[in-house]
């Protein structure tokens, strides 16, 4: 087990350095006039370059790579350029957002769709077609819809949940529960019915299996061989399909947070990456890639925990 953490940690640290040099170099190719756009629209030459030197924008793409990767190896990400503001502090609040999120959607989704992949898998017919059904209808969705619909019905019509807005844990848990229960519930629609499909087809495969019919035959009952046996057996192909959509449900945070006016990671990505703020940038693409990988170590771990048949390797 500590060598397989090692080894994870290892890959983990050349995957976040592939990821570091990859995206620099790609956000100086799309980034043009920046120095302008600091400096404004209005300014002139010698401000410009003013705004060139203070950045090491006039230096080569290589020289800028160095210094930055150099002072982000011991912990300093620098200053967003146009707001002037640290951008660990920045990126840090604001990934912590989006992952409660995140969680809290992979959390609901992993219930919603194991309840509903068991249902089909062990009551074959009417409950099995409408299971199926329900699920191709939730990944047809789309997400901005859902968003949407959730807050026309329960924040603007029913007044459950606020429409927009934010409230941190610290400052009330209760409505801090308010606050993301729309955005979480967005996120998750479209996430059940692809885990609901897997885990009905992983636990019909293990229920064909010989030690499902010796455990019958011992007078067993049906229910418990089910939930302590059969769904135990079938849950490795839902658990890696939930750490991918971890990563997935990031992705569509960034819409989700919009439309719901959340201050996660995505409106600030979407602001940034349209000014070239690339010491921001930079930040939410190291701190994205450590969650994830930190994520999908802890989805293995589960799954060895939960089924010791599959070896770390």
């Amino acid at each position: 087990m500590l060598r397989f953490i090692l080894r994870r940690l290892g890959s983990g640290v050349v995957l976040l350095v592939a990821l570091a040099v990859l995206g620099f170099f790609l956000l100086q190719l799309g980034s043009t006039d920046t120095a302008q756009r600091i400096a404004g629209q209005n300014a002139g030459p010698e401000a410009v370059a003013v705004i060139e030197e203070r950045y090491g924008l006039d230096q080569p793409v290589l020289v800028q790579f160095r210094d930055w990767a150099s002072a982000a190896v011991t912990g300093d990400f620098g200053r967003s350029w146009f707001t002037g503001q640290p951008v660990l502090d920045s990126v840090t609040s604001r990934i912590a957002v989006t992952s409660a999120l995140a969680v809290g959607a992979v959390v609901l989704t992993a219930i919603v769709a194991i309840l509903l992949g068991t249902l089909a898998a062990t009551r074959r017919g009417v409950v099995d077609r409408a299971v199926q059904v329900l699920a191709v209808i939730g990944q047809a969705i789309p997400g901005f819809l859902v968003a949407v619909g959730l807050v026309l019905l329960f924040a603007i019509q029913l007044r459950w949940f606020p429409a927009t807005g934010y409230t941190r844990f610290s400052d009330s848990a209760g409505d801090w529960v308010r606050s993301v229960t729309l955005p979480i519930i967005a996120l998750t629609i479209g996430a059940i019915g692809g885990v609901a499909q897997l885990v009905r087809s992983s636990m019909l495969d293990v229920l064909d299996k010989d030690f499902v019919r010796t455990l019958r035959s011992r007078g067993l009952p049906y229910r418990r061989i089910v939930y302590r046996n059969v769904l135990r057996n079938a849950a490795g192909p839902a658990l890696s399909l939930l750490g991918l959509q971890f990563v997935t449900t990031l992705g569509g945070a960034v819409i989700v947070e919009q439309v719901f006016s959340i201050p996660g990671i995505g409106p600030l990505a979407v602001s940034s990456t349209g000014q070239s703020d690339i010491p921001v940038v930079m930040g939410i693409i190291l701190a994205t890639g450590t969650v994830v990988l930190v994520v999908n170590t802890l989805v293995d771990l589960a799954s060895a925990w939960i089924n010791p048949k599959v070896r770390l390797s």
